[in-house]
């Protein structure tokens, strides 16, 4: 395998991101985003407007290939995330560029690159892989299926996953398109999507987005500033093991398509019975503003204002023994089948959770025996991933996997 960007560790670690940051998160407008850091970027970072996302099988047996893709795609992210601008070399000319070039003048555009291992990264068809079998944790295991699914094999799955997010698609595709080509001969892409639109607030300082049905969406979402709520449900701890992964955190990822001609046929009182908030204002129903707080015991007219099967009740934290997600979503539009006469369009729905057998598994499985938003939603794709802490500066993402 070849870097592809032109640019070696030794260099990285002597340029803008040489690790004197280390711990601290600094995201300032037109520059780039710090990679080593004690968690991955992309997680708890602002969440900015674009996304690339692909999910890789490896090809290759053998665990030094998967050690050295690893090795790579630590350096080349990092110098991507550092937007470093790319010079052609004199022996370049006559041969294939070492960069592609798509975001030459663009600048780091606050890309983040997150890297994940898929369950079929240690066990496939039943076989250890890579001899990673005892280091495999135990709550990361393949989703079960649920109610209503209708996945496709071309949209789910992945031994590796990696989540390019930028404030410029072209940015954000091109770090994908590196990175691929620096895996070809030891692993290829099985799936990507393309997302636009953030469809949550990550961070106080952001505002409440909407998504495609015309909601806000994101309102009581975990915020990177809350500390504690991120150590609670979100960051693995040292007790829950294994040791590589604290401080890490795992992505599920679903690729939901909206039934918008259902949708936009259903009343308004219909939708906002359906989400449990008003169309306009955000607020709960019962309430009066966006941020009042969720009282799924308010009456009005002598019925509970927010209905029994409205989503945002059954998703409550009440409902749920107060567990909690950190929603990171994109919206999607793709081409439709010709003659179909529908919008192919809905929500790439991304999640990081401390433990995704304690909060996402029984949280969707409520959502999708009961849900009244799930009948103008069709579940198309899905994915889990581990992804483990950042590594320092002169280590690799997973290091510890190796260890």
């Amino acid at each position: 395998m070849a870097l592809g960007i032109g640019v070696g560790l030794d260099r990285l670690l002597s340029s803008g991101d040489n690790g004197e940051h280390w711990g601290e998160s600094v995201v300032a407008e037109g520059q780039g985003v710090p990679f080593y850091e004690p968690h991955q970027a992309g997680i708890s970072t602002p969440q900015p407007e674009h996304l690339e996302f692909a999910a890789i099988d490896v090809a290759s047996d053998s665990v030094d290939d998967l050690r050295s893709l690893l090795q790579e795609w630590t350096v080349a992210a990092a110098t991507l995330m550092n937007g470093e601008p790319y010079e052609p070399t004199a022996a370049e000319r006559a041969s294939a560029p070492a960069d592609p070039g798509e975001a030459i003048g663009a600048g780091p555009a606050r890309l983040t690159i997150t890297i994940g291992f898929g369950p079929s990264l240690f066990e496939a068809a039943g076989k250890e892989r890579f001899n990673l079998a005892s280091s495999w944790p135990k709550s990361h295991v393949p989703l079960p299926p649920f109610r209503g699914d209708s996945l496709e094999s071309g949209r789910s799955g992945g031994d590796l996953c990696v989540q390019a997010c930028a404030e410029d698609p072209q940015v954000a595709f091109h770090a994908i398109h590196v990175l691929l080509r620096i895996a070809e001969g030891v692993a290829a892409l099985r799936w990507s999507q393309q997302g636009f639109g953030r469809t949550s607030s990550t961070s106080r300082e952001q505002p409440t987005p909407r998504n495609l049905m015309g909601f806000k969406d994101g309102t009581n979402n975990v915020r990177a500033e809350d500390k504690r709520e991120m150590d609670e449900h979100v960051w693995v701890q040292p007790s829950d093991g294994p040791a590589w992964m604290e401080g890490g955190t795992y992505i599920v990822v679903r690729r939901i398509q909206m039934l918008l001609d259902v949708w936009d046929a259903t009343s308004l009182e219909g939708q906002e019975g359906a989400v449990g908030r008003e169309k306009v204002s955000g607020a709960p129903l019962g309430q009066e503003r966006e941020y009042d707080p969720v009282d799924l015991e308010a009456k009005k007219d002598g019925e509970l204002a927010i209905p029994v099967d409205a989503h945002i009740r059954l998703a409550s934290p009440d409902t749920n023994g107060g567990q909690r997600i950190l929603r990171r979503g994109f919206s999607y539009t793709e081409p439709s089948l010709a003659g179909s006469g529908q919008l192919d369009a809905g929500l790439f729905f991304i999640s990081f959770q401390r433990d995704p057998q304690r909060q996402f598994v029984p949280i969707q499985r409520r959502l999708a025996a009961n849900d009244a938003l799930s009948r103008h939603l069709l579940h198309t794709g899905s994915g889990i991933f581990a992804c483990p802490p950042g590594p320092q500066p002169g280590g690799f993402i997973g290091e510890g996997l190796f260890a």
